[in-house]
């Protein structure tokens, strides 16, 4: 099982050097990729961007969109985008997909909330794969590293829409809220089922908020009191109380271990702060396992 990190782009207050210090710090460790989402109406670096900023400080771990909400963009320019991140990756891109689940994002941006729908994700999908492939706009750059464009990940769990996704993507990009395993093991039987009929084996990952040490869930708490306020600040506040892994870096090593027992191919760590401690934190448990 691979390990990696998510930066901490939802954190209040991120410099520069913030995230220029946690990529390198991430490249220059035991850690197998280094991931971040998109979100629109948010204090966050703008999604495109920060991917770009981190292909030219990385030069070897593996870069992994989590997730780039399609149904919200053209795929014609998201082809291009994509592209261009993996060409400055030279190759170390993947990217994750999925529909989203913030109509205000849609709406700042002009998109149709009507359209959240995975069959026009599919559809937009694969208009970007033949781009890529060349039998569409055969004339649009940059030229690839990867042979056949980014490695597709969907964001979904749901048996209708890993259906869809077993058809384009290569695997799953999971989430689990509470850092449940029994969860885990649920979604990744789902996606094993969803594509047993390609014959192909998924790639399955997954992903949880942690928090270390005695500040853990002061830590988890502060972070989804502010990340998940657009769901009201009395359900934000109710779910941070149990929402993620918060405890001691033994708690943190075990579940990691139970996840790779459940037949995880990949895990990503999500930190609830930008204090570089808890990366390096983190960072001893991970190499004790990988």
């Amino acid at each position: 099982m691979k390990i990696g990190m998510t930066l901490p782009v939802m954190e209040p207050g991120l410099t520069r050097q913030d995230l220029e210090a946690w990529t390198k710090q991430i490249d220059s460790g035991p850690w197998s990729h280094i991931a971040l989402g998109e979100r629109v109406l948010f204090s966050n670096p703008e999604f495109i961007s920060t991917l770009s900023a981190v292909a030219a400080w990385t030069t070897r771990v593996e870069i992994i969109a989590t997730i780039s909400v399609l149904t919200m963009h053209d795929p014609v320019l998201s082809a291009k985008q994509f592209a261009t991140i993996d060409m400055l990756s030279e190759g170390r891109f993947t990217l994750g997909v999925g529909v989203g689940g913030r109509e205000e994002d849609y709406q700042a941006i002009g998109a149709d909330w009507s359209q959240r729908r995975w069959a026009l994700l599919a559809e937009k999908v694969k208009i970007m794969q033949s781009i890529w492939s060349q039998e569409l706009h055969p004339e649009l750059g940059p030229e690839l590293f990867s042979s056949n464009g980014p490695e597709i990940l969907a964001g979904t769990v749901g048996p209708k829409a890993m259906s869809m996704a077993a058809d384009f993507a290569d695997g799953l990009a999971g989430f689990s809220f509470n850092a449940d395993i029994e969860e885990i093991k649920d979604s990744f039987q789902r996606v094993i089922t969803a594509f047993a009929a390609s014959n192909r084996a998924p790639r399955l990952v997954t992903s949880f908020w942690f928090g270390l040490e005695a500040t853990a869930r002061q830590d988890i708490q502060i972070h989804l009191k502010r990340y998940l306020g657009w769901m009201g600040e009395d359900l934000a506040s109710e779910l941070s109380k149990t929402a993620g892994l918060a405890g001691t870096e033994r708690d943190l090593k075990e579940f990691l271990l139970e996840i790779k027992a459940a037949g995880a191919t990949d895990v990503l760590l999500v930190p609830t702060s930008k204090d570089l401690n808890q990366l390096i934190a983190a960072e001893k448990i991970v190499a004790s396992i990988v």
